[in-house]
């Protein structure tokens, strides 16, 4: 992980402090309610139940009123949370994503979990449009990622469950695989994708802004000596085109 990530974050949008002083709460689809109160721009605290804490955070504002926050755990340094936020129909969508303790084979060592949700900023507003939920806008797409100028990735969006990639420039360049996936529509235009590799012990989150054509999200797994490793990263998109499949002969 340490050796592709380094510098992937080149064209990722700055964080954000722009929720500093700021409260949030939110309502989970399994009925959790969290408090969050951000005391600086990298630094929540939080009421889950009968757990709190205070721990490390970061914003990203991925267009007005999008926000794409980041979470890790100081008592739980295996678990991270990534809650992306769309506060014109205050709709959230919060992805948990665990590393376990040993690798199985033939399983990806981190696994990831999603809830829809609601977000109060405070303001008592009611939510509007769609639940987020899976999707299958993007099977059948394949586009192009620019992370940085030493970065440069290709997708094709296979099915429900699966994506391809290959690196053209980085690392990584000659290498590609199959992984699972993960995509579900927060609005319009913004969309959570994410991927849990099967050789190397990492999964990533990321919010694309279909719009823009920007993606933002980060990378979570083990890196060198088994240390945890939470790193961020950002692209530009490029569409290379769509494949359409006959009606009744679908992927899954």
């Amino acid at each position: 992980m340490d050796d592709f990530a380094a510098g992937i974050d080149g064209n990722r949008i700055p964080p954000t402090d722009r929720l500093t002083g700021q409260s949030w709460s939110l309502r989970r689809s399994d009925e959790e309610r969290t408090e969050l109160r951000f005391r600086s721009a990298d630094q929540v605290q939080w009421t889950r139940g009968t757990a709190s804490g205070a721990d490390w955070c970061q914003a990203i504002e991925v267009s007005p009123d999008v926000f794409f926050l980041d979470q890790t755990f100081a008592d739980r340094p295996h678990v991270s949370e990534v809650t992306v936020v769309h506060l014109p129909t205050a709709r959230t969508v919060t992805i948990e994503s665990t590393i376990a303790t040993e690798p199985t084979p033939g399983v990806p060592q981190v696994s990831q979990r999603f809830l829809a949700g609601v977000v109060d900023p405070g303001d008592g507003r009611v939510p509007s449009g769609a639940v987020p939920g899976a999707t299958r806008d993007l099977v059948g797409w394949r586009a192009l990622y620019r992370y940085s100028p030493h970065h440069l990735y290709e997708h094709l969006y296979l099915s429900s469950e699966r994506y391809c990639w290959q690196c053209l420039v980085g690392e990584q360049r000659g290498h590609g695989d199959v992984d699972l996936a993960t995509t579900w529509k927060l609005a319009d235009d913004f969309y959570v994708f994410t991927f849990r590799e099967f050789l190397i012990p990492v999964a990533a989150t990321w919010l694309y802004d279909l719009a823009a054509m920007r993606s933002t999200g980060k990378f979570f797994g083990i890196g060198k000596g088994g240390a945890v490793r939470n790193a961020p990263g950002g692209a530009h998109i490029t569409s290379l085109g769509r494949v359409q499949y006959p009606q009744d002969e679908q992927p899954i």
